[in-house]
């Protein structure tokens, strides 16, 4: 008897869900000029700079789930546009510490706006952004994403029998 699932997998659907959401996002912020990536990028830098907090490189990428190369990659290009700033950590000179500037400060709000909108509309089914439904969504999705990845080990076949010869 099968134990395939009869129907599409949470995996699946999430994989799926995760691919609608950021063509959606990266459409809705092509006007600004920014991706999907560069606003959580800079969605989360306001964030933490309300906090206080100066985060290097290493530690944004740590708040995103970006990998640091890429995060690398994104800061540099927004220093460029002149959304970023990346200054040398004092503490550790290996390390790059990011903030907004100015007019990043500015076009991360205007995108803040913008993506706000859009997941109402895309929670809509679930009764929009502030619903009991959206709430426990995320809640689920935050349970998700807490359990940690550990190394995959696939299982080991059972040895072959050794057969004998005639």
């Amino acid at each position: 008897m099968s134990t395939a699932p009869k129907g599409p997998t949470p995996g699946f659907l999430v994989w799926r869900l995760s691919t609608k959401w950021r063509v959606a996002v990266d459409r809705a912020l092509a006007p600004l000029g920014l991706t999907h990536a560069q606003y959580s990028l800079l969605a989360s830098l306001l964030g933490m700079g309300r906090s206080g907090q100066r985060p290097s490189q290493r530690q944004l990428a740590g708040h995103t789930g970006l990998e640091p190369l890429y995060v690398s990659k994104l800061a540099r290009t927004l220093e460029s546009a002149g959304l970023v700033e990346r200054a040398a950590d004092p503490a550790d000179t290996r390390a790059v510490q990011l903030s907004l500037t100015p007019e990043g400060l500015e076009t991360t709000r205007r995108a803040i706006t913008v993506v706000h909108r859009l997941l109402d509309q895309l929670l809509e089914p679930l009764g929009g952004m502030n619903s009991i439904r959206t709430q426990t969504f995320t809640r689920d999705l935050e349970a998700l994403l807490d359990v940690p990845l550990t190394p995959f080990e696939p299982p080991v076949p059972p040895p072959s029998p050794i057969k004998e010869q005639p």
